[in-house]
């Protein structure tokens, strides 16, 4: 009986002395300035720092704000474009990409604190009740929508909804003395990526993409289809201004370019192991002609599609320097519905350069303001301004030299067009008053302006109007003092943004791009390689990016 009693002394003092733990740390905890036995680990410590403020904090503090306040600042610590999105704009950010959203189908500016309808989609819901271009909404499910809450993102709020869903709109149409009434069902509408496929002359074809969805190619067979039906020869691919979106959307695209088995592109990070991207021989313009366009405002997908097409020599890239952006986001919802952007690896083109331009921790507003400081070294406007690492010179597929340090430079440099820029204009411009006035004349001379359905037939048209004098008197009553001088330095800007607005209201976007591009140095270049048959890069192993380049600083 004694060796039993004495065989369960050492588990008894072990209880004991676990209990005397517990009850020290629980003592300690309450007694102590509150110095908590954590794990010393940041995670650990970021949880219990929460658990602090919400438990002792002086004053109530919305724990639920506070966090949401914490994961942008989090992010923002890692690199420039890991991101932190709240639940009430994912929908949103995604749907720009996602091909289509539900609404009812129009396209508005807010003129006067009233809704203006611009136009209304083809096919849309609106369209099927009866909406017309140049209605006012000025209710919606019988309030009242006029005034100072007439916001775009408010607009949105109200028009967008889910599909089926009916919304009851009360309209001021010109011409009709009462309020029309119409009960629309929403419907999905699509958001297009490619803003214009048509062709320039006989033989050359243009596409512009304005970012890269899940429609984007599909979208891009459609214009290849209805090019190569006009006998299109040869191909510019316009990505200035594309920020980019999937990557996968840009290896279809580039796909249908290449031949088979070449590297579009590869990934790798530290917890990402290198992933290359081939072609598979399927494309079916594989030996079409082609020239891409790209400028500092083309990123990310757009920069894949550009390295691809410039290091493996299928191409001839001409414009301006691109963004730099070659980090790999991988979205990460939480349950409440908001998600991450995070980065988890780097782009690589297919020679081996980083499409990501250099960042520092610390220095976000450089890395921000780097297009203004591009714009104020003059890199816009010279080839010999832009500053490339030479201690990182990769080679294409013919041994043509290229550059590392961020971002694409292209084959063929063509400076920003500055000429006729005054400071009246860009008053005008900055200020809106161009828009404004475009809008008001449109939506005045709607009758008169549908007769003419084509860019060329209605600029023929508006150049009989004297717009640009019927603009100085507006605008002078708008604030901005009328300079005369100024006014016919900056003759030529003036029409085409006055005409290309009231193309853009009339006819839509891909016949204000035809016109712009009537005058657009950049796709005259692009249009003169291709006619020359210069569009395939020539097997040299000199510099042929700074040959070119000569070509049109010197030509």
């Amino acid at each position: 009986m004694k060796n039993n009693n004495t065989r369960f002394i050492p588990f008894l003092l072990a209880i004991c002395l676990i209990a005397g733990i517990a009850i020290g740390t629980f003592y300690a905890n309450h007694f102590s300035g509150n110095k908590l036995g954590i794990i010393n680990t940041s995670s650990n410590k970021l949880n219990a720092l929460l658990r602090i403020i919400d438990d002792q904090y002086v004053d109530t503090v919305n724990m639920g704000e506070l966090v949401e306040e914490a994961m942008p600042q989090i992010l923002s610590e890692l690199d420039p474009h890991s991101s932190y999105i709240p639940a009430k704009d994912l929908e949103a950010v995604n749907a720009d990409l996602k091909g289509s959203f539900s609404g009812i189908g129009i396209q508005f500016t807010i003129q006067n604190d009233t809704i203006h309808v611009n136009s209304v989609i083809q096919g849309g819901p609106s369209e099927k009740v009866g909406l017309m271009a140049g209605d006012r909404i000025v209710e919606v499910d019988d309030s009242a929508f006029v005034g100072k809450i007439v916001t775009n993102s408010e607009a949105m709020k109200r028009l967008k909804g889910e599909k089926g869903s009916k919304v009851k709109l009360g309209v001021y149409r010109p011409g009709e003395k009462d309020l029309l009434h119409f009960t629309v069902i929403r419907g999905n509408i699509p958001v297009k990526s490619i803003d214009a496929a048509y062709m320039i002359n006989e033989k050359v074809g243009y596409i512009k993409v304005n970012k890269f969805g899940e429609t984007t190619y599909p979208e891009l067979l459609i214009a290849l289809a209805k090019l190569n039906q006009k006998n299109c020869e040869g191909l510019i691919v316009d990505l200035r201004g594309n920020t980019g979106g999937y990557m996968a959307a840009a290896i279809q695209m580039v796909n249908e370019f290449l031949p088979n088995n070449r590297l579009i592109v590869y990934t790798q990070g530290r917890k990402s192991p290198r992933e290359d991207y081939n072609s598979n021989g399927t494309g079916s313009n594989q030996k079409m002609p082609l020239v891409v366009l790209v400028d500092e405002g083309s990123a990310s997908a757009s920069e894949i599609f550009a390295g691809a097409i410039q290091d493996n020599d299928r191409g001839t890239i001409v414009g301006r320097r691109s963004f730099g952006k070659g980090l790999v986001q991988q979205p990460i919802e939480f349950s409440d519905g908001s998600a991450i952007r995070l980065t988890i690896a780097r782009y690589y083109t297919p020679s081996g350069r980083c499409i990501q331009k250099p960042y520092e921790k610390g220095k976000e507003s450089e890395y921000e303001l780097d297009l203004l400081t591009r714009y104020e070294h003059g890199e816009f406007f010279s080839a010999d301004s832009i500053k490339q690492d030479e201690t990182e010179v990769y080679h294409t597929r013919l041994g043509r030299p290229v550059y590392g340090g961020g971002g694409i430079m292209p084959d063929i440099f063509v400076p920003q067009d500055t000429t006729g820029m005054t400071s009246y204009f860009r008053m005008a411009a900055n200020r809106g008053l161009i828009i404004r006035y475009t809008f008001d004349y449109t939506d005045q001379n709607r009758s008169t302006l549908q007769k003419y359905d084509t860019p060329e037939k209605m600029e023929a048209y508006l150049k009989g109007q004297n717009l640009l004098n019927k603009f100085a008197a507006w605008a002078e009553k708008k604030g901005l003092k009328r300079r005369n001088n100024l006014m016919m330095k900056s003759r030529r800007l003036f029409e085409m943004s006055l005409y290309g607005n009231i193309i853009y209201n009339m006819l839509g976007m891909e016949a204000y791009v035809e016109y712009l591009n009537e005058s657009d140095k950049t796709v005259l270049k692009a249009v003169e390689i291709l006619e020359k048959g210069e569009s395939f890069p020539s097997g040299s192993g000199s510099s042929g990016n700074n040959r070119q380049q000569e070509m049109i600083l010197h030509g």
